[in-house]
């Protein structure tokens, strides 16, 4: 299901709109159901990501449905600017040149391959988010990551050493899922 614009504008506004509660208060927007289009109610994944002159500053998100979309991206914007380990808490002078992004998860379908080079093979840059899951160790890089690492083979040794695998790990038990996502800032 693909966003209007209005919707999107709307998700973008209750992204800001959790993060000032946030400065305000310590916690999320609360989120009245009744008050948002049905659409934006349902059950969706998403992640925000959030960057400040440029830079990244927060990324926070769900890879699986769990709860409304509003709900899911209020917490989200809340825990990208005030959660993420990577950074210490957004502050108020911050917020006036926030950047926010917001990437709505299509659901993961899991890649069958026989070898690294097969699963390379079969990865389509600037397209897929990628899961990868080895045990319990678990990451994730979202389509946008591509920007940035536009090899697939350099893709996939940083989303190891993501999930805390080195770079040349290899096994036969490795999972990999794709998604898509749609983004909009």
């Amino acid at each position: 299901m693909s966003l209007n614009d209005s919707q999107k504008v709307e998700l973008l506004k209750l992204a800001r709109a959790s993060i000032q509660e946030g400065l305000k208060s310590g916690h999320p927007l609360q989120i009245d159901l009744h008050q948002y289009d049905p659409a934006l109610a349902l059950k969706r994944a998403s992640f925000v990501t959030l960057e400040h002159g440029g830079q990244l500053r927060g990324c926070i998100g769900m890879l699986e449905a769990i709860r409304p979309l509003v709900e899911d991206i209020a917490e989200n914007a809340f825990a990208a600017a005030f959660r993420d380990p990577r950074f210490p808490p957004l502050t108020e002078h911050e917020y006036a040149d926030l950047d926010v992004h917001i990437s709505i998860l299509h659901p993961a379908e899991a890649i069958h391959f026989v070898s690294e080079q097969h699963l390379i093979a079969q990865l389509q840059p600037g397209i897929d988010g990628l899961i990868l899951q080895e045990g319990y160790r678990r990451g994730t890089f979202l389509p946008s990551v591509w920007e940035q690492l536009p090899d697939p083979a350099q893709f996939l040794r940083h989303l190891k050493q993501k999930a805390g695998l080195p770079a040349d790990y290899w096994s036969d038990t490795l999972k990999i899922s794709r998604y898509r996502t749609e983004m909009f800032s």
